[in-house]
């Protein structure tokens, strides 16, 4: 069996018991970084064998995972935070493991996206994610975008850029809610929510430091 086990995005508390159940059994965990995941293993007390599987190494990694599972073992699969696949690999493996039919099960849990849904204040029944937008080619395109969408859109952004976006989304839609979340469930959460206009001029007395997910309302919620 290969379970797809989502762990906390920032607060170790977050992980249900199913998870921690399933961690506990499994013969090898499959994770994006061996140094992340063992920070969470050793506060539950949980010595499993990890094997990094991340973009660089995806391909080569794969078939290795694949080939222990077909030998009656179970595995884990889990990303550095949050529900893997969710811009983390993984999909391919997925795929793949699914082709050789061999079992596949979740263990859904925390998301960052969801969170920053939950918590913005803004529409959650109909929404469009869109992982990390573009740094470059097809940025400008994306933002044009947000002027005539009829849904909640909810993306990452690197704190590199979060200064750089939010002037952006200040010059494209200026009157639209949106909601800046960074550091969720961590001791620092925040949700700066207002308009466009407002959280770029209250951008000075952020603090710009953390992980961000912006939700952009539609044209249509006031």
């Amino acid at each position: 069996m290969l379970y797809i086990v989502s762990t906390p995005i920032g607060n170790l508390e977050d992980i249900t018991l199913r998870a921690l159940r399933i961690l506990k059994s499994v013969s090898f965990i499959v994770c994006e970084d061996t140094r992340v995941t063992r920070v969470l293993l050793d506060k539950y007390e949980i010595k499993a064998e990890l094997v990094s599987l991340n973009a660089q190494n995806e391909q080569a990694k794969m078939q290795y995972v694949l080939s222990r599972l077909m030998g009656n073992t179970d595995c884990a699969l889990v990303s550095d935070a949050g529900t893997p696949l969710i811009s983390d690999p993984g999909a391919r493996l997925i795929h793949e493991a699914i082709k050789q039919d061999i079992p596949v099960s979740t263990l859904p849990g925390p998301s960052a996206l969801l969170a920053a849904i939950t918590i913005s204040g803004l529409p959650a029944d109909c929404f469009l994610y869109e992982g990390f937008i573009p740094q470059k080619k097809g940025r400008k395109t994306f933002l044009e975008s947000l002027i005539t969408t009829e849904r909640t859109v909810v993306f990452y952004e690197s704190v590199y850029r979060i200064e750089k976006l939010v002037g952006e989304l200040n010059n494209v839609i200026p009157d639209r809610q949106i909601a800046v979340c960074r550091e969720l469930t961590k001791m620092f959460e925040e949700a700066w929510r207002g308009t466009a206009k407002e959280v770029f001029e209250e951008l000075p007395n952020k603090t710009i430091k953390g992980e961000f997910v912006i939700v952009v309302a539609p044209t249509w919620w006031k």
